[in-house]
């Protein structure tokens, strides 16, 4: 029998402090802990399926909370049954000492565990879906409060007027006004200088 441990971390948590402490407390090597840093965009865990590659019957498998196993109620359950049913595995979650499939394998122990984790995945679902709307609704009041976000805005280079004229009566070629402009891209000149007869426009 070996254990071994399961890290995930997601785009709304991507701090892997907690789990890996957890983990090292257990002393399971780390060779045998696999991590997956997954983004929000999809579910693509490549630590997680080496792991359930090297994972035999009566392995240990430890995961810090239920919610590493899935991003909602039908994944979580579909990765318990998975590995405790057809893996023969047996997992224990480290914040829920109730689901772990080494206690008591008897009738009553698998109902209690059974109803345990439905209940825990789908709050797991739960808080995902609460802390995905609070992101959401925290952009949305930033934006309101006219707060940029993401990448600060390149503020427009001194004498960009002068070098678009210069560019406009063929003076100088495009790429010296990129020069100019501190290296700047096509994509950005093009912005700034819409920006720039708009704003040029308003003044008239």
């Amino acid at each position: 029998m070996k254990i071994y441990g399961y890290i995930r971390v997601s785009s709304i948590d991507q701090n892997d402090d907690r789990q890996i402490i957890a983990m090292n407390e257990l002393n399971i090597p780390k060779r045998r802990v696999f991590a997956d840093k997954q983004s929000g965009k999809d579910f693509d865990r490549p630590a997680y399926k080496k792991l359930v590659k090297k994972l035999r019957p009566g392995d240990l498998l430890y995961v810090l909370s239920i919610d590493r196993l899935g991003r909602n109620y039908e994944e979580i359950q579909n990765q318990w049954r998975a590995l405790t049913k057809e893996k023969n595995v047996d997992i224990a979650v480290i914040d829920m000492p109730l689901l772990d499939t080494r206690r008591e394998k008897n009738l009553l122990g698998t109902f209690i565990a059974d109803l345990v984790l439905q209940v825990l995945s789908f709050v797991a679902q739960s808080e995902r879906e609460n802390i995905k709307k609070r992101q959401a609704e925290g952009i949305a009041a930033a934006k309101a409060r006219g707060v940029h976000m993401g990448r600060p805005a390149k503020s427009t280079p001194i004498g960009f007027g002068s070098f678009v004229r210069q560019w406009e009566q063929k003076k100088i070629p495009l790429s010296n006004v990129l020069e100019k402009c501190g290296d700047m891209s096509e994509a950005t000149f093009y912005r700034k200088l819409l920006e720039y007869r708009y704003s040029f426009k308003r003044k008239r």
